[in-house]
């Protein structure tokens, strides 16, 4: 591990300042913080030169942790899901049943 180039007070003041939001400093298009969008935070707050890969290092001991969000359409509808799966879902189920296993395959088993 490399010698840590922030100090204390300026691992609190990171801290304070990401808890503002990327949106705070010009990152509008989602609300995430970015291994890159920390990296250009330091740079800005404390003039200190990370790679995009050597962030994540000094940041798991300060507890910071990379987390991948659950990808859902903004529009989702939560209700009208809810409903769909109450009232369509047990009609698909119901169409499963099959007298025979099938095969998706084009070509005929062999036989013997």
């Amino acid at each position: 591990m490399s010698r840590e180039k922030l100090s204390p007070q300026q691992w609190a003041r990171l801290e304070a300042e990401r808890r503002k939001g990327p949106l705070a400093y010009g990152f509008a298009h989602d609300q995430r913080w970015t291994l890159s969008r920390v990296k250009t935070l330091i740079d800005r707050l404390f003039n200190v030169g990370y790679t995009v890969e050597g962030t994540s290092e000094p940041l798991r001991p300060h507890g910071w942790s990379a987390r991948v969000p659950v990808r859902q359409a903004r529009e989702r509808d939560d209700e009208a899901v809810a409903v769909r799966q109450e009232q369509m879902w047990p009609d698909i189920e119901a169409r499963r049943a099959t007298w025979a296993p099938s095969s998706a395959s084009r070509t005929r088993r062999a036989r013997g």
